[in-house]
């Protein structure tokens, strides 16, 4: 394999890597594989997820990429949630769901508390009436402060929601209001203060370092009042400039900047050891917890150790039995499908099983260290060999530590890891469009 990385990219583009192989290998060809698989029974001891994709906002944020609506009527949002119930009731009689516990669900977006209470209130009835949910760990979703009302948290405590993530961005409402983000400061003291008297077990805020208009003073004194909160669990993130976003068009002319790599890392690398310093621990290149039961991203951890996920709604991400696929992104479309008793995938692929020991491994690299003999057991692969070839050129950088068969990264490469992933793709996924 090559060993060349990416230490330093681009001020534009954006270099998250969520799955593997890259969406761009993902195609209408395969979406063949994607209903064999849903019409298979279940390996035996795979978790499943459920996701529900909510694409909606109250306005586009400058640096955001993902496909959201901020022109939909009540009506329309009402009809887009009809849709997904009627989604979620063909995935429940289905052979790889039906009669299965899910462990984990996750309301994403958009904006998942842009919705009316009735409308939550609705699709947790349905989600609480089609699965079984005794054995759930976890219930997450994601809420913007100025939509996050004190009727919508207690109907999310109603409806079983056991992890809130609040999506902060900054305490600066000059950075905030620079950024075209709906709310401000006011509106988040509101809606922390809120959700914690309704005893919620975790509650997340989310962070993004660099963003237009950010200093050291105002990063600095975010910081300050993520700790002052004591929320559970904080992520962070370091902001991108993807080319399809309103903040790239903005910087094509004068006076529109974000910090350089070299100083968001900074301020993350000094946030972690503040918040470390405050009791809490990095469980992965974005994410600080506190120690405890209650406190780990069970989404996260499932997906990145091959759990099944079944994605719902326009747009969204399914993994099942190994097998990627993706929904219509196009609204009329799933709509369309959905109303006709369709099931609305477009794309798919069925990775190798190589493929899919390169996908744990990079996933799992992002929480900072790997088991050696997690892939022993799960794949009969060595990674130490698999790999060698640019693990030895990060353990040349500093980078990686190997030891008792555990692959450890420095705090240097946590802060830079989806720089450094692509030096493990395939030969055929390196250079190429992820998306």
């Amino acid at each position: 394999m090559t060993t060349e990385i990416e230490l330093e990219p681009a001020a534009v583009g954006n270099y998250f890597v969520a799955n593997y192989p890259p969406f761009s290998a993902w195609t209408p060809s395969q979406v063949a594989a994607a209903h064999r698989v849903l019409g298979e029974k279940p390996s035996a001891n795979t978790d499943l997820g459920l996701y529900l994709h909510i694409p909606f906002c109250r306005k586009r944020c400058h640096f955001c990429y993902f496909k959201v609506y901020t022109d939909r009527s009540q009506d329309e949002i009402s009809a887009y949630v009809a849709a997904l119930v009627k989604e979620m009731a063909g995935y429940a009689e289905m052979p790889i769901t039906r009669d299965r516990a899910p462990t984990f669900l996750y309301f994403g977006g958009g904006t998942p508390s842009y919705l009316s209470v009735r409308n939550l209130r609705h699709l947790g009835d349905e989600l609480h009436a089609r699965f079984d949910l005794s054995r759930l760990r976890e219930f997450t979703f994601e809420g913007e402060p100025g939509t996050l009302t004190p009727a919508k948290i207690h109907a999310l405590k109603d409806i079983g929601v056991t992890r809130l993530s609040i999506g902060v961005e900054s305490f600066d409402d000059q950075v905030l209001e620079l950024n075209g983000r709906a709310h401000d400061s006011r509106q988040i003291e509101s809606a922390y203060a809120t959700a914690g008297a309704a005893g919620f077990p975790q509650i997340n805020i989310d962070l993004i370092a660099g963003m237009v208009g950010e200093t050291e003073q105002t990063w600095l004194a975010s910081l300050d009042k993520a700790i002052e909160l004591q929320p559970d669990s904080v992520t962070i993130y370091q902001m991108e400039v993807p080319h399809n976003t309103g903040l790239y068009q903005q910087m094509q002319g004068e006076g529109t900047a974000i910090a350089d790599w070299p100083t968001k890392r900074r301020w993350v690398d000094h946030a972690f050891s503040e918040l470390e310093r405050a009791g809490y621990r990095v469980s992965s290149g974005y994410t600080v917890s506190k120690p405890g039961a209650g406190s780990d991203f069970v989404y996260r951890d499932s997906l990145w150790h091959g759990a099944d996920l079944v994605g719902m709604g326009v747009s969204s991400f399914s993994h099942v039995q190994g097998v990627h696929f993706q929904n219509e992104h196009n609204f009329a479309d799933y709509m369309t499908r959905v109303q006709a008793d369709e099931l609305p995938i477009s794309r798919a692929l069925e990775p190798s099983p190589r493929e899919l020991l390169v996908r744990e491994f990079i996933l799992q690299l992002k929480l900072g260290r790997v088991d050696q003999a997690y892939f022993l057991e799960k794949f009969s692969v060595d990674i130490l060999e698999e790999f060698k070839v640019p693990l030895l050129d990060l353990v040349d950088r500093g980078m990686v530590t190997i030891a008792a068969g555990e692959v450890v990264l420095s705090r240097t490469a946590l802060l830079r890891v989806d720089g450094l992933l692509p030096a493990f793709f395939l030969p055929q996924h390196r250079n190429v469009r992820y998306t």
